[in-house]
This record gives structure tokens, C-alpha cells and sequence, in this order.
């Protein structure tokens, strides 16, 4: 089934800037989208999702309120809604495998929806190719979320949130980013595929277990200078975020100190799981407790 705007099927094969133009709904909806300063989104029921990760809740979930992600330059963050049922996807996509993570997002919001052919889904991307109708509803990529100041181009919104409960989707920043956020970068690091972290049944985020080799040169790379780390490890390295260096460094000295996650952090092959406490915030807990 097709990807479509107010009703309309998407020509696709257009480049991206005849598209946006063919639809002045989606510079509409953008516009709107910028002109809203980024809300500081603070952990109380928040779920965070870093990248290559997704994460699917419902309007029903006492725990989480929130599905949010933000240092996207060249990535892509994705919320795909199911408006009959409320179920929220929140995704942060690198176009590692654009195609399979397409499928597994759609099929995870349809798990959730018992009214299949109701509703109306917003995303973007390879949806065009999916057996159900996806609506692009807020399209706030390349051109509507580009600036420009000494001939370097940034983005206008590094991060989103989006409200499971009302459906709003703002700009944001995340003062917390866990839990467990090295363990978690040190999986994309080296490697990994899209992965979801969180089981809204039982709302409990399940972090791992997850599996890798020693980082290649991980002491070279931590000798490194800022410049050469920004250059050699970033696909923007001008229009990264302040933080992303230490971000990095922090991620290459976990992955030095847990070179076999299978004997430091996982011996049990389990994985990690965080439900909120009574403050709202994410507690871990022992496996005998699930």
C-alpha cells in the first residue's frame, strides 16, 4: 500500500526538494515544528531512545509518558502512530538497513493495534513499499530542517519527543540519557542492528544482553585529539552537538574496560531491566522480581 499525504499517493521517484514543494502542507507542518523552542524533557516518565534503537508504547502505559531521542545530524528520528489504537514507535535510524527496520517498526505499532484497518500511520522513508497505508503527516528533514552560517549547514531540530498520551510531537533535549547510555552506545558502536529496548506489557526496558569483540585500536582512538575524532568518527563533523567528543570518549573507555561483555556484563546472558519507581524514574531490578 502506498505512502500518502492528505489522502494522495506520494510520487517517490521525485527528488526530495520537487516533493516537499508539491506539498506545501509538509512546509506547513514543518515550519510549525521549528518554530517551537526545544522543551527540556526531564526523566520522570520518559523513555529514551538512542540510536539504532526503537522503542513502542501505548496511551495505556502507566509508566512511560514520553518516547524521545536527539543527536540526529545525518540520522533520522521516526514516530509512526497508529491513530486508531494510540500506539506510538519512536525510532532513531542511521539507514544502517532502512528497509528491514521499516518492517520491524510497522509490524511492532501493528502488534499493539487490534484495529488494523482503522486509523492512520505518520512516518517517512521506505514505508512507500509496506502492505498498509502509512501517512506522512510532519516531515521535517534536509532542506526544512537546514540552516546555514558560514557556509556550513546544520540542523534546525537535533531532537524530538512525542506524548503517547495526546500525540504531540515537540523539539527537545534530554538532560538524561540512560540508563546504562555507555553500554548502550558501546552497542551501536560496534555494530549493532535496530534493536527494541523496551516491553510495553510489562513496562520494563530490557537493555542487552549484548555481545561484541575488542573495539579495534580502542587506545589509538582514545590518544586521538577532538579534531581527529570529530573527522574520523562522525558522519558531520562540523555540525555535531558540543558533547558528542566526551560522548564518544565515554563510549571508547567502556568499550575498553568491558572488551568481552559475555564475562563482565552479561556472564548470565540476561539482560538488564529497569522499571520506573514511584518517582518515575528508571529502577533496576532483579530478574526473581519480573
Amino acid at each position: 500500500m502506498p505512502l500518502l499525504i492528505n489522502g494522495e499517493r506520494i510520487d517517490l521517484a521525485r527528488p526530495t526538494g520537487d516533493m516537499i514543494r508539491a506539498y506545501p502542507y509538509l512546509e506547513e507542518k514543518a515550519k510549525l515544528l521549528r518554530s517551537q523552542p526545544a522543551r527540556i524533557v526531564e526523566p520522570k516518565g520518559l523513555l529514551y531512545v538512542q540510536q539504532r534503537e526503537f522503542a513502542v508504547t501505548t496511551p495505556k502505559d502507566g509508566s512511560v509518558s514520553i518516547l524521545g531521542s536527539d543527536d540526529a545530524t545525518t540520522c533520522h528520528i521516526v514516530v509512526l502512530r497508529h491513530t486508531g489504537s494510540g500506539a506510538t514507535c519512536l525510532t532513531h535510524c542511521d539507514g544502517s538497513d532502512t528497509e528491514a527496520e521499516v518492517s520491524l517498526i510497522m509490524s511492532s505499532v501493528k502488534s499493539f493495534s487490534n484495529t488494523t484497518g482503522y486509523g492512520r500511520n505518520s512516518a517517512l522513508g521506505a514505508f512507500d513499499v509496506q502492505p498498509d497505508d502509512v501517512h506522512l503527516v510532519t516531515f521535517c528533514v534536509t532542506e526544512l530542517n537546514d540552516r546555514e552560517e558560514k557556509d556550513i549547514h546544520f540542523p534546525i531540530i537535533y531532537g524530538i519527543a512525542v506524548n503517547v498520551k495526546t500525540a504531540e510531537i515537540f523539539p527537545a533535549t534530554f538532560p538524561e540519557k540512560g540508563p546504562d547510555e555507555d553500554l548502550r552506545s558501546a552497542h551501536v558502536l560496534t555494530g549493532a542492528s535496530l534493536t527494541n529496548i523496551y516491553d510495553a506489557t510489562k513496562e520494563q526496558l530490557h537493555i542487552g544482553p549484548y555481545f561484541w569483540r575488542p573495539f579495534p585500536h580502542v587506545d589509538f582512538w582514545l590518544e586521538q585529539d577532538d579534531k581527529q575524532i570529530l573527522q574520523n568518527l562522525s558522519t558531520s563533523p562540523l555540525a555535531e552537538p558540543p558533547h558528542f567528543v566526551s560522548h564518544i570518549r565515554s563510549t571508547l573507555t567502556f568499550l575498553k574496560e568491558h572488551p568481552f561483555p559475555s564475562r563482565s556484563l552479561f556472564p548470565d546472558r540476561k539482560p538488564r531491566i529497569y522499571k520506573k519507581n514511584e518517582e518515575g524514574l528508571w529502577e533496576q531490578v532483579c530478574s526473581d522480581k519480573i
